[in-house]
């Protein structure tokens, strides 16, 4: 039997009517809600000791979630699990709605946008790129109308560096008939200033591009709710 369901555990229906989440959130609608009752709708029931509202409240003031709800995108089931009260099943259960609400919002901005500049494409994956504990290496194809038809992580580095081959930058691209790329990475320290090797590579990719006739259209680099572009220091 799994210890999640371990008897004695305070559940929602222990708290008062007017607390309840899942009834708060029926009567007055979702945005009425705190992260941690959001959170404890998740997770379900609490510990012996707490309630779950109360144990959502310690899960999002705790070490490894500091930075709030969005700590939890580069949180794994392991560090989850070292918080007291959250075992296998809860640290899925967070993990899982992190990863849906992280595909909704990647689909939605899919049918929103026609990438008409760098900042439309900034917006489509700030998010996903800005919580990365480690360096990683995007391609995304554009069609003749500008609008996204494929992504892929080619390179994940170490903290420091990442390593980007051309041959696998443009090879999706010619499978897929693409008339656009483009290149992002995250800096994990949070500051999207290019390096010497930022612009080297930038360089290569553009000369790789007028070779194939594909359009690399832009090299970006994602920081902490910053960007910088290649395009728009002039690199390209």
């Amino acid at each position: 039997m799994c210890g999640e369901e371990v008897s004695g555990k305070m559940k929602m229906k222990d708290l008062p009517m007017d607390e309840r989440p899942y009834e708060k959130l029926e009567k007055y609608g979702e945005d009425r809600l705190s992260d941690a009752e959001l959170l404890a709708i998740i997770i379900k029931t609490g510990t012996k000791e707490e309630r779950v509202v109360e144990l959502s409240q310690r899960i999002l003031k705790s070490n490894i979630t500091k930075e709030g709800l969005s700590s939890l995108y580069n949180t794994s089931i392991e560090e989850l699990q070292t918080i007291k009260g959250i075992g296998r099943v809860k640290a899925i259960q967070i993990k899982a709605i992190g990863e849906i609400s992280k595909r909704i919002s990647k689909e939605r901005n899919f049918l929103k946008y026609t990438i008409a500049n760098t900042s439309n494409i900034v917006d489509i994956y700030m998010e996903e790129m800005r919580h990365k504990r480690q360096e990683t290496c995007k391609i995304v194809l554009v069609d003749k109308y500008n609008k996204i038809t494929y992504d892929k992580n080619i390179t994940i580095g170490n903290i420091n560096a990442s390593i980007v081959d051309p041959r696998e930058v443009f090879k999706s691209a010619l499978e897929k008939g693409a008339r656009g790329v483009f290149l992002m990475h995250n800096h994990p320290s949070g500051d999207p200033m290019p390096s010497k090797h930022d612009i080297d590579i930038t360089v290569r990719l553009k000369e790789a591009g007028i070779i194939l006739g594909i359009n690399f259209i832009d090299h970006i680099i994602i920081g902490d709710g910053e960007y910088a572009s290649m395009k728009e220091y002039g690199v390209i």
